[in-house]
């Protein structure tokens, strides 16, 4: 079966919202609605947030497709508390669609997935989100991460780099929990918060970290305090070839001609580059 195109953006979500409220018993505020490409949220009359997602069930795999439910087992993470949850398979498509009731962000979400300046973040932000990486990276899942609903193996990482990159050993030897998915769209200020955790699982050390420096090039000295703030990570071989990684995904075969961080990314792949030959 041909799947259809869908954006949440765009198509009629009332469907789906108006299952989530039946199953889970809320009212949603429709003038507080979030649209994405494949989610949709709103803040519920008992002061939660509903979260409703669309994926297709060959993109579930292993997971089940309950990322932000098994995200509440984490601890020692800034990450809104999780209540409840249910999913249901489209009438039509071969998709699951899931609706998750969690605590309501502590802040507003920075911006856009790629900042386009630096926020107003404070020492206390920063040191919030390197102990909430920390933590993170120091417990065990089954799961793997799905970063852009792919699930990431070794050949994955291989074919990406190497699309860009050809000839780099990309062999990935530390791999521990990620929430795949750290962009500046995610995480809110003035108090850090990490959300939208559907795709967290196991990574190579350091894809966080590569992930959110890559949200950053667009702004040197953001890019910069990324990389001075997660050092430890991105400075590990395997944080480098995660570097690479976002890079290849951001220089590659399908890569936006108007895309700000097109130069600011290869000439940190070319440093990243010199290091890896070097060690």
């Amino acid at each position: 079966m041909t799947l259809r195109s869908v954006d949440l953006r765009k198509d009629p979500v009332e469907a789906a919202l108006d299952r989530a409220e039946r199953m889970l018993g809320v009212r949603l505020d429709h003038e507080t609605l979030v649209r994405k490409r494949r989610s949709v949220g709103a803040r519920t009359d008992r002061g939660t947030w509903v979260r409703i997602e669309r994926r297709r069930l060959d993109w579930i795999g292993v997971h089940g497709g309950d990322g932000t439910a098994s995200a509440e087992a984490l601890y020692g993470i800034a990450k809104p508390e999780w209540f409840a949850g249910v999913a249901w398979r489209d009438e039509v498509d071969p998709v699951m669609w899931r609706a998750d009731e969690t605590g309501l962000l502590p802040g507003a979400p920075v911006g856009s997935a790629v900042a386009s300046e630096a926020p107003k973040a404070s020492k206390g932000w920063w040191a919030s989100l390197n102990a909430s990486l920390d933590a993170l990276a120091a417990q065990h899942t089954n799961r793997i991460a799905t970063p852009d609903t792919e699930t990431l193996t070794q050949d994955l990482i291989t074919e990406t780099i190497h699309s860009v990159f050809p000839g780099v050993d990309t062999s990935v030897t530390d791999w521990r929990p990620a929430h795949a998915d750290l962009n500046w769209a995610n995480v809110t200020v003035p108090v850090f918060c990490l959300f939208d955790w559907e795709d967290w699982g196991m990574a190579p050390r350091g894809l966080d970290a590569a992930t959110l420096w890559g949200a950053s090039l667009a702004v040197s000295a953001l890019a910069n305090r990324v990389r001075s703030e997660r050092r430890d990570d991105l400075t590990s071989r395997d944080g480098k070839l995660m570097m690479l990684f976002v890079a290849a995904k951001i220089l590659g075969p399908y890569r936006d001609p108007d895309d700000p961080r097109l130069i600011p990314a290869r000439k940190a792949a070319e440093q990243v580059l010199q290091k890896l030959q070097a060690s």
